[in-house]
C-alpha cells in the first residue's frame, strides 16, 4: 500500500508543479496583453488552471500526510530531511497562495506587476522543486 500512496503523491506533485510553472507564465502573457479579448481569455485560463492546481496541491499534501502516518511518529521525529521538506512545502503553499491572489487581481483588473516581475516569479517553483527532490531522494540528513 505504501508504494501506491507514494506513487500518487508523486503524480499529484507533478500536476501541482505543472500548474505552478505555467500559471506565472500566463501572468507574464496577461501583463503583456493589450486587447480585451486576450485579457479575458487569460482570465479564463488562469481561473481554470488555478482550480486544477489547487486540487493537485491538496491531493499532494494529503498523500504526503498519509505516507508520514504510515511510517509512524518515531520515524518522523528521527528523520531530519522530512522536516526540511515540510518547511519547503509550507513555503510552497505560500507561493501557491500568492498565485491565487494574482489570479484574483487579474480577474478584477487590478494586477500591478510587470511582465518582468512575473518572469522572475516564474522561476520560484524551480528552486522549490530542486530542493524538495534533492531532500526526498538524497536524504542528506
Amino acid at each position: 500500500m505504501y508504494l501506491w500512496v507514494q506513487a500518487f503523491h508523486v503524480i499529484f506533485m507533478v500536476a501541482w508543479f505543472a500548474g505552478l510553472f505555467y500559471l506565472p507564465r500566463l501572468f507574464v502573457y496577461h501583463a503583456e496583453a493589450t486587447d480585451t479579448i486576450s485579457r479575458e481569455r487569460f482570465k479564463t485560463m488562469e481561473k481554470r488552471l488555478s482550480i486544477l492546481m489547487s486540487i493537485a496541491a491538496v491531493a499532494t499534501i494529503a498523500m504526503g500526510i498519509w505516507l508520514v502516518a504510515m511510517l509512524g511518529w518515531g520515524w518522523f521525529v528521527n528523520t531530519g530531511w522530512i522536516h526540511a521538506k515540510i518547511a519547503l512545502v509550507v513555503l510552497l503553499v505560500g507561493f501557491h497562495g500568492w498565485c491565487q491572489a494574482q489570479v484574483k487581481k487579474f480577474r478584477e483588473d487590478r494586477a500591478k506587476g510587470s511582465a518582468t516581475y512575473f518572469r522572475l516569479m516564474n522561476e520560484v517553483p524551480t528552486v522549490f522543486l530542486v530542493a524538495i527532490v534533492i531532500l526526498a531522494i538524497v536524504k542528506p540528513f
